[in-house]
Order: C-alpha cells, then structure tokens, then sequence
C-alpha cells in the first residue's frame, strides 16, 4: 500500500486518478494536485475512493518541494505540462519522491523535445536511491514496451521499427486536438526526423505518408511520418535499429485548418504584442479550441496504435505487429474520457503500479524499454489496454503515397 501524488487535472490526469483509484490496494491513498484545484475537485467527486486536491504551481520548484514534504508520497506522477518535467523532478529529488511521467521535456520558448535534458539526471537520482520512470504513456510508453516485447520474445535482432498512431474517432468538431491543443499543434508542425543508418535524418513536416489498413476492421487511414520522442530513446537502447519511424494519422480537414492557421501564424510560439499584452499566439489558439476533456462524450470510433518490427530469428527474416485497439465511447463509459487520454493514463498508471510493487523500482532515470516488459503486459490486458500480436509476411511494406 502506498500514497501516490498525481500533479495535472487534464485529460490525461482525470484518467489516471480513475485507474489508480480503482486499485485501493495498490494507491492506498491519493493526492491530487493542479494549478486549478476546483479541475481536481470535480475529479474527486467522480470517484468512488475517497482523495484529496491542492492547489500547486508546477513551475515553482519551492512551492512543488512544500507540497511533496507536507504530504510525503511515495511516488509522484507528473501529467502535468512537458515544460514542467524538470521542475517536478527537481523537487522530487529534494523531497525524496520517486517520479514518473508521460512525456519527455520541452523547454516553453523553443519548438523542440529531447530526453537529453531529464537523461542528465541520472547520477543524481541514482545517487539519492531513486527511480525516475520517464515516458511511460502510450506513446511514448506502451510503444516502447512493445518494442522491447517483440524483441525478447520474438526476435534474436530487431532492424527495422515503424510505430504507427492511428485515430479513428470522429468528435464532430470542424478543428479540435485530442490532447493539449499548444503541445499537439507544436509536435505536429515540427520537422520530422527519423532515424536510418546510424543517424537521425530531417525531413520537411508531414512530407512523407503511407495509407495503412488497421487491423480488426478499425479502417484505412492516411499516416504520416513525424518525429516522436521515443525515436530518440529506442534508437539509443536498441542499436541493431538501421531504421526507426514513428506515423500518425490525420484527416484532410485536420490538416487543411492546421495549414490556414499556420499560413496566418496562429501557431506561433513568440510572444506578440497586442493592445498593451503580450500573447503567444499558439496559447490564445488552445484557449480557443475546445478542451481536449470535454471531447469523450461525443467521440465515436476506435483507436489502433502498435508497433511493425522487422527483425531476424535464427538466421531467418522476420516481420511482426504488436497492437492495441481502444474504442472512444467504452473509455468514456468507464472514466468519462476520450481513448487518446484513457491509453495515456492507463499506461501511466501500470508504470506507477510497476515502480510501487518494486519490478521496476531502481535509483537512477530511465525509459520504459529499459524495464522488463512482461507484467507491464500483462497488466494491459488486465487494466482496459489489451493487446493482440500477428506474424506478417516478410514482403508486407507500407504503402507510401508519392508526393
């Protein structure tokens, strides 16, 4: 039994205070904390175990240091903003709280998210006797797992990885983001990178896409390349990889509005000033858009998110699909959200359970693949992420779209 501090009452955090909340044995008792308590209040009451809010500031490192002492978790969960990775963790240090996140640091004023940041840490949680478990989400997260999966079980050599991201639902918006509309619009309008032959290789935003047919009947969508940060950390603990890409689905209309707001530099990120007011164009946008929360209960369709891994068996090539298929309305039905925030917390909340049991709590800072992948797995099935696995003929390739 243990106390667990959630910081971050969004879409994702409302989902992680469910999950953990259902498992009382696990989380005996649960704090959660945001910049807005009365987000965390209106979570609370939800709920059927009984947890307490507070009002936080995740920037300031004193004041998230005050609230760790006074109330003295075992582990804190940050689903708070990327921007405020470091803070979170400098406090968890002082305090002596192990930490887990979902995302990797980005700093607020620069377009650009890398794990170097939060890997620098690593002697000093080593040093202080704690586990910092970072991207431990869906993906990132649950693909990384995958990843490391299928290359224990299935593989003697993995050489080829394409984690691919599909959404199906329809939220019957003409323009909405599934989760925070600043962080989602920044990711997608990023240079794509990918990773091929020992180096990662830039190429123009959303230059590059395939049409891919989900399994078990989710559809056929348009994806397209973009980097995501679990490139960086599979490239890096998986270096049989001679090519890494990560792929998202988006429809026409989705793409064609975020073209317009580009065009018309709503998605900036420098401060403008405006009548007197300095406005980051991106941020007034978000406050805008509807809030990626309230998108559950009109969200119909499912979610297909796994991983293609290329590899080699006992001398012999082989090509192998790890994937895991949400549908919007039963997340909605069991925590009042839509499937993008339910496949984060649920993954967020099995990486907690993993670090509080003791199968992954050890000093120091890593990523999920580095972790034993196989009571993360289990617990998918067992928690409302289950999972499937097909072999696929060696021949299979993705349908890339010319230009």
């Amino acid at each position: 039994m243990s106390k667990l501090m959630i910081i971050g009452a969004g879409g994702v955090g409302n989902v992680v205070a469910h999950k953990c909340a259902q498992l009382p044995e696990v989380f005996s008792e649960i704090v959660l904390a945001s910049r807005t308590e009365s987000k965390c209040k209106a979570i609370a009451a939800q709920l059927q175990q009984t947890i307490r809010t507070a009002q936080i500031d995740a920037d300031i490192v004193p004041q998230l240091t005050e609230l760790l002492k006074e109330e003295q978790p075992d582990l804190v969960i940050n689903v708070a903003l990327p921007y405020q990775d470091l803070t979170i963790m400098d406090a968890a240090l002082i305090a002596g709280v192990h930490y887990l996140d979902t995302a990797n640091y980005e700093p607020l004023d620069t377009a650009k998210f890398e794990y170097r940041w939060q890997w620098e840490y690593q002697q000093r949680f080593f040093d202080a006797g704690l586990t910092a478990l970072l991207g431990s989400g869906f993906d990132p997260g649950a693909t990384n797992i995958f990843t490391a999966y299928l290359a224990k079980h299935y593989f003697d050599e993995i050489h080829e990885l394409d984690i691919i991201d599909v959404n199906g639902g329809d939220h019957g918006h003409p323009f909405a983001t599934n989760f925070n509309p600043e962080i989602n619009i920044r990711e997608v309008s990023a240079a794509c990178r990918h990773w091929e032959n020992g180096e990662f290789v830039t190429t123009p935003a959303m230059s590059k896409r395939a049409r891919y047919t989900c399994p078990d009947d989710v559809g056929t969508f348009n994806i397209y390349r973009m980097y995501h940060e679990e490139l960086e950390s599979l490239s890096k603990h998986f270096p049989s990889l001679r090519r890494a890409q990560f792929w998202m689905s988006f429809s026409d209309q989705y793409l064609k509005y975020l073209e317009v707001l580009k065009n018309v530099g709503m998605t900036g990120i420098e401060p403008l000033e405006f009548q007197g007011q300095s406005v980051v164009p991106v941020q007034f946008l978000a406050h805008l858009l509807p809030d990626p929360s309230t998108l559950g209960s009109r969200t119909e369709g499912k979610t297909c998110i796994g991983c293609i891994v290329r590899g080699t068996k006992d001398g012999n090539e082989k090509l192998m699909c790890l994937y895991s298929i949400c549908d919007h309305q039963a997340c909605y039905r069991e925590v009042k959200s839509q499937a993008i925030s339910y496949t984060t917390g649920v993954a967020a909340m099995i990486g907690a359970k993993m670090i509080l049991e003791g199968k992954w709590r050890k000093p120091g800072v890593w990523n999920v693949e580095q972790c034993d992948p196989d009571s993360f797995m289990e617990d998918m099935n067992r928690y409302g992420l289950p999972w499937k696995i097909v072999e696929l003929d060696p021949a299979f390739h993705l349908e890339i779209i010319p230009s």
